[in-house]
């Protein structure tokens, strides 16, 4: 009987604490890291690994990630899954699946619809749905077959839905025996394993992440009484931390009540875009608040980094990033039949055209518009081929120049051409290595805001880990492997109270990505139909990972997937 189950053999180990690299062999066994030194007989190991060239390194944990329902259908929570991710966090923003009444199923799905576009069928087939309580959707979570590991917050949206009901929750104030009800709740899901509390605060007159009806989500309307309440919950158990998604002034309030760290979204870089736009600060008086916080005040908040260039694809049929321009709010809320009519409407046409004039030709969150790309046209359309061979691959501004029309005229056009299936790709904004520098390596920089299962059709930002490690520090050099490592496993671990994950160490979990540095790199964007209910969604896979483990058993070689589902649920406080 082999005394190990595996040996990764002669790597250069990068072990996630900015401990210097250094060449060696790792043993595993049980699904742990049983030794680690320079001449392991790789003969008394089932698998063996030959590493030499290759990068050894501690499994990436995904701190902002929906996979709430994701996961039940896919097990690897791709695409972080295929980007080197071994341990992702759920429940973010406030938003997810539980506590929930069986007759409120459908209200909690459709709060997922339009904030963070997840299609609703997809959600209706791909969920079994066996649970009530938090509790009894964790055990649904440890029941499913995983890929990654996967520990969740415990998102507040679904606490207002289940006592108050959501929307009743909009129009008034909890009372206090129900704001108690939800406290209690909270600390129910605390016990149960979640490792915190969520919210999106936006305020009650956010035009962004907004409900499927277009009104703000329920946790924007969220009160200072409420806020001070629950934060008061979390702190009465000793531990725990807040995820915000909100002004670095709410991330100081939620501090201060919980006696609890905050991680706070999003750290851009100056001139960087998100899908809903700019950050709230430049980026240096971002650094200088935090650091004031955490040096000063005594106040620990974390701010996770937005560390990819940014681009979109997108269509009409479920374009929801500018809501914040209410003449586009209004064109793009609505079933099909009904976007398509307000779209051929002359006066909201009208209304579009002084819109993009006095927004210097921008669209959505900040796009030039005559930039973004026709990338594809449905065939099942009328004249759906000569549509194709016209425009696509041609910019909007192009297609105005050769046709004499105005940008607007020719979006809403080809949109409409298409059954609003036609396709758009913006260009890539792109950030200089300078100021990624900044945001990625100021004090308490969280890299990532993956944002994997949200915005499927729109964005790829679970690249992060893989973008970071070869443009970012090979390409770029903004900072040490070691430090890159650092940031990516073993600091979001401790920032999320996350115990025994994100380094290398003798009994440590085996959590580990063996890759070729050299050859790292995202490969193209693809459009692939693997959701239920026939759904597709933009992906990007990565090249140059050689191995991915997980609880030492190997999920990903050379970017294929094994099947293995070694992944656990990782209830709070527990290794």
């Amino acid at each position: 009987m082999a005394k190990f189950d595996m040996v990764i053999k002669g790597g250069t180990i990068i072990d996630g604490l900015q401990t210097p690299r250094y060449r060696g062999d790792i043993a595993i066994a049980g699904g742990k890291i049983v030794q680690i030194g320079s001449r392991i007989d790789a003969t008394q190991a089932d698998v063996v690994i030959e590493a030499a060239g290759k990068i050894v390194a501690p499994g990436v944990v995904d701190l902002h990630t929906h996979y709430d329902s994701q996961l039940f259908w896919d097990p690897w929570c791709t695409m972080s899954g295929w980007h080197g991710v071994t341990s992702v966090v759920i429940g973010n923003c406030g938003f997810g699946f539980a506590p929930v009444k069986p007759e409120d199923r459908e209200r909690t799905m459709l709060s997922l619809v339009r904030n963070e576009a997840v299609p609703l069928e997809t959600m209706r087939q791909g969920m079994p749905w066996d649970w009530v309580s938090f509790r009894e959707y964790l055990e649904s979570v440890e029941r499913t077959p995983k890929g990654v590991n996967i520990m969740s917050f415990v998102p507040l949206a679904p606490l207002y839905g289940y006592v108050v009901g959501t929307d009743e929750a909009k129009a008034r104030a909890a009372t206090d025996d129900e704001l108690q009800q939800m406290c209690d709740l909270l600390v129910e899901g605390m016990e149960a394993g979640g490792c915190g509390i969520s919210a999106q605060i936006m305020g009650a007159g956010s035009n962004v992440q907004l409900d499927h009806d277009g009104t703000p989500m329920v946790t924007d309307t969220m009160s200072q009484r409420d806020l001070a309440a629950f934060c008061r919950a979390m702190g009465s158990t000793g531990r725990g931390v807040a995820q915000l998604t909100g002004s670095i002034d709410l991330a100081e309030t939620i501090a201060r009540e919980s006696g609890r760290p905050v991680i706070w979204n999003a750290l851009l870089a100056d001139g960087a875009l998100n899908q809903h736009g700019g950050q709230q600060l430049p980026a240096k008086a971002a650094i200088e608040r935090l650091a004031t916080l955490n040096e000063q005040e005594g106040l620990r908040v974390f701010a996770q980094a937005l560390t990819t260039n940014f681009a979109s694809q997108f269509t009409f049929e479920d374009y929801n990033l500018a809501d914040g321009i209410p003449a586009w709010k209004d064109v793009c809320m609505g079933t099909i039949d009904e976007k398509i009519a307000k779209f051929n409407d002359p006066e909201r046409r009208r209304a579009l055209r002084e819109i993009h004039e006095q927004r210097g030709g921008l669209f959505g969150s900040g796009y030039v518009l005559d930039e973004i790309k026709v990338g594809w046209i449905p065939l099942d359309v009328p004249d759906g081929l000569a549509l194709q061979e016209k425009y696509e691959g041609y910019t909007i501004g192009e297609i105005a120049a050769r046709e004499d029309k105005h940008p607007i005229d020719v979006l809403l056009d080809i949109s409409v051409w298409g059954g609003l299936k036609s396709g758009f790709e913006t260009s890539m904004i792109v950030t200089s290595a300078a100021a990624m520098k900044e945001i990625a390596t100021a004090s308490v920089s969280l890299p990532g805001v993956s944002d994997g299962g949200a915005h499927t059709k729109f964005v790829t930002t679970g690249r992060y880990p893989t973008e970071l490690l070869g443009h970012w520090v090979r390409d770029h050099d903004i900072m040490s492997l070691e430090e890159a490592h650092w940031r990516l496993s073993a600091l979001p671990a401790r920032a999320a109270g996350l115990k025994g994950r994100g380094y290398i160490a003798e009994d440590m979990p085996a959590d580990i990505i063996v890759y070729d540095l050299a050859e790292l790199d995202s490969l193209p964007a693809e459009r692939v139909w693997d959701y239920p209910a026939g759904e597709w969604r933009l992906i990007q896979k990565a090249k140059g990972y050689n191995h991915i483990i997980v609880n030492g058993v190997e999920t990903f070689r050379d970017g294929e997937c094994t099947q293995a589902t070694p992944g656990k649920l990782l209830r709070h406080g527990v290794a």
